[in-house]
């Protein structure tokens, strides 16, 4: 288990014990986030895809990839975000909330790198493999909802709307449409993940209205299950 570090809330100056997360990098090798000791939390506003992680290198492949930024909720209700030593990333910074290995849009001559997924262990990680996933077909300032959004969309994002359905059962015709309500209502593309697949219904309903549908497994990567979602994946994000 890693060393525990000590954290005081900036908010209540209530003193916590955090222990930094350990992640399986792709070599198999772990890797526990270094915290930088000493520095300061910084207290969660308006969370984003781009203050959500943090790129770390493996000691063992010097692979660098992005992780989730290491967060701790006070119990004087503050979200707090825990710095991770800049040492890790090694020979040149890379950006939060960018992919070493991942490029938005595919072009003839630049042609997108394949998808780096997250393991889905959680229906917040399923939120977060499907924001990496559109991150990574080209769209952008994508901005996460709270826990489960009454009004079903998980992701936002410019030109895009999207709703994550962690479910065990197939997604619902009523989903889908609510889905393309919003995406109509905004000027976006609506488009759909599930981790269970679609009743027979929503998948009809979702070609009829030309809403692109993915299903994703436990890994964490999305496929295309209707003509939309192949027309998605081909083209990537419509830059005006």
């Amino acid at each position: 288990m890693a060393e525990s570090v000590p954290v005081q809330c900036p908010a209540c100056l209530r003193e916590h014990s955090f222990s930094p997360p350990t992640f399986p990098c792709a070599c198999g090798a772990p890797l526990t986030l270094p915290m930088l000791r000493g520095a300061d939390p910084v207290p969660l506003g308006h969370p984003t895809w781009e203050n959500s992680w943090v790129a770390v290198r493996c000691a063992s492949c010097a692979r660098v990839d992005q992780w989730p930024q290491p967060e701790l909720g006070c119990t004087c209700g503050a979200v707090l975000h825990l710095p991770v030593a800049e040492a890790s990333l090694g020979h040149g910074p890379v950006a939060p909330g960018e992919y070493s290995a991942v490029q938005p849009a595919r072009t003839c001559d630049d042609p997108r790198p394949a998808f780096q997924p997250v393991t889905i262990r959680t229906s917040r990680d399923a939120v977060t493999a499907a924001g990496l996933y559109l991150k990574w077909l080209g769209f952008t300032d994508l901005t996460r909802s709270g826990e489960r959004p009454a009004s079903g969309i998980d992701i936002r994002g410019s030109g895009v709307v999207a709703q994550v359905d962690p479910a065990t059962s197939p997604s619902r015709l009523r989903d889908i449409e609510c889905l393309w309500l919003h995406g109509l209502n905004t000027s976006s593309l609506p488009v759909f993940f599930s981790l269970a697949g679609y009743a027979h219904n929503a998948r009809a309903r979702a070609d009829d209205l030309c809403v692109p549908l993915f299903v994703m497994d436990l890994t964490g990567t999305p496929q295309p299950v209707n003509d939309a979602a192949d027309d998605l994946l081909r083209t990537g994000a419509i830059k005006s």
